[in-house]
């Protein structure tokens, strides 16, 4: 038994554990019911259960949610529209989202597969700055794409 203040009291029975749980104005609590004898502990049961609904308030605020983005480029873009794109991804990543970069194939344009695979590591190299790559370039039916995440700070200051 472990009293309000943390001190062992020792092994007791239980009607004296809640004579003196019920002498101090608080709750006898079962902390380890399994353990070989039982341990309890005489708290404020409701300011427990309290504190623990902060802890968890607290860590979801810290929590970071990831969501993925998605940029689509065509194997025969434009420079402009190609930057452009990029910009977008860079926002992306900025802000912590991850991106996939993916390339439509449409028609007969399927039979160059490097030329997409050229696109994509073109935007792999441009992005390489404020991204890391997660997956290389895949095909999944008409498609090819490619996962990128963001640089954390952390992982900046590891590489200077």
């Amino acid at each position: 038994m472990i009293s309000e203040t943390g001190d062992q009291l020792g092994v007791k029975p239980l009607s004296v554990a809640l004579n003196l749980a019920a002498n101090a104005n608080m709750d006898l609590v079962l902390m380890s019911p399994n353990a070989k004898p039982p341990v309890a502990k005489i708290m404020d049961y409701g300011k427990y259960k309290f504190d623990l609904q902060k802890k968890d308030r607290e860590a979801r605020k810290r929590q970071k949610t990831v969501s993925l983005k998605e940029v689509r480029l065509s194997p025969t873009i434009e420079a402009n529209d190609f930057n452009t794109k990029l910009n977008n991804a860079r926002k992306f990543l900025a802000k912590g989202d991850k991106v996939k970069v993916s390339l439509r194939f449409r028609g007969r344009a399927i039979t160059h597969k490097e030329i997409g695979k050229e696109v994509l590591d073109k935007a792999a190299e441009e992005l390489k700055d404020v991204s890391t790559v997660v997956s290389r370039p895949k095909m999944d039916g008409r498609s090819m794409f490619l996962m990128l995440d963001p640089i954390n700070a952390k992982d900046n200051k590891k590489k200077k």
